[in-house]
């Protein structure tokens, strides 16, 4: 992603951090909240250390250093992302064994972690020496879509900079990509980023997933017999943690364009228990399933 195109989805951060780079005020660690372009933002200010033919403060996208950091290819920009939805110590220790070393290229180290509140604990804890004594030429990078996921003390030591979903922005978009304007709509008031709205828009099992989640809702609402039997459709089609996670989401969205009327609140609150009891490694059935009876007491 351009410069221009960063511009666009979030110009007051654009304009913040064109300001930090004129003054040489880039700090040693952030942790960039929200996901509409922090990735890419993280990228271009990574490819700012590196570039050969700086445009003023930003990088030319063009040059060698430029090219091998978008296609993850560079030596000192180390890119870090879960396996099976983990970062694992041994990961973070390696890459804390990296801060100690000069960069290949140069004096300087740009590391950026995605979805940093997977980090396993002791990992997290892994990098706060690094946090607290920073050295003068490493940058590191924390993303996150839920702050909240992530510790209090890696979140002290950092600055923290939110990047705001720019939902009408996502909606006009993905319209101008082919989808209806009500899939449009509920595609961009799911997803976390860019990324996360292009492979749903491609996904017809999601909107399929959508509509069960919708009848279910209704079904609770209106007639917990019929309530039972969708909850068995919904097991059918999120036979994964993946998709049922992705049905509570949908769930939750369809309440939440609800929540004038107070049923519709009471339910989101048994939502959030089945939900939080899924998470407890109940069945995504069994949650379900006590939701629906804890309804008819």
């Amino acid at each position: 992603m351009k410069l221009e195109e960063i511009q666009q989805l979030q110009p007051e951060l654009v304009e913040r951090f064109t300001q930090i780079l004129e003054h040489k005020q880039l700090s040693h660690a952030y942790l960039f909240t929200g996901s509409f372009a922090s990735f890419e933002m993280a990228l271009l200010l990574a490819q700012s250390q590196f570039c050969e033919d700086l445009q003023g403060v930003w990088p030319c996208g063009k040059c060698r250093s430029c090219r091998l950091i978008e296609e993850e290819e560079f030596s000192d920009v180390k890119i870090v992302r879960p396996v099976n939805q983990i970062i694992k110590t041994d990961r973070i220790r390696s890459l804390v064994q990296d801060f100690s070393q000069s960069g290949f290229e140069g004096s300087r180290q740009v590391f950026i972690v995605q979805d940093a509140d997977k980090m396993h604990t002791n990992a997290a804890n892994s990098l706060l020496k690094v946090m607290e004594e920073p050295q003068s030429e490493i940058y590191l990078f924390l993303l996150t879509s839920d702050e909240n996921l992530i510790l209090p003390t890696i979140k002290s030591r950092a600055q923290q900079v939110h990047f705001p979903k720019k939902q009408a922005y996502l909606t006009e978009l993905l319209e101008k990509e082919g989808l209806i304007k009500s899939q449009a709509n509920l595609v961009a008031r799911f997803s976390f980023s860019l990324e996360d709205a292009e492979q749903q828009k491609k996904n017809a099992t999601f909107f399929e997933l959508a509509k069960v989640c919708d009848q279910f809702i209704e079904r609770c609402q209106s007639n917990l017999n019929r309530a039972y039997l969708e909850v068995t459709r919904l097991v059918s089609l999120a036979d994964d943690k993946e998709k049922q996670n992705q049905a509570f989401r949908l769930m939750e969205l369809a309440l939440e364009e609800q929540l004038r009327f107070s049923r519709s609140q009471q339910l989101l609150e048994k939502l959030s228990l089945a939900r939080t009891m899924w998470k407890a490694n109940v069945s995504f059935q069994n949650a379900l399933e006590y939701m629906v009876l804890s309804l008819e007491s």
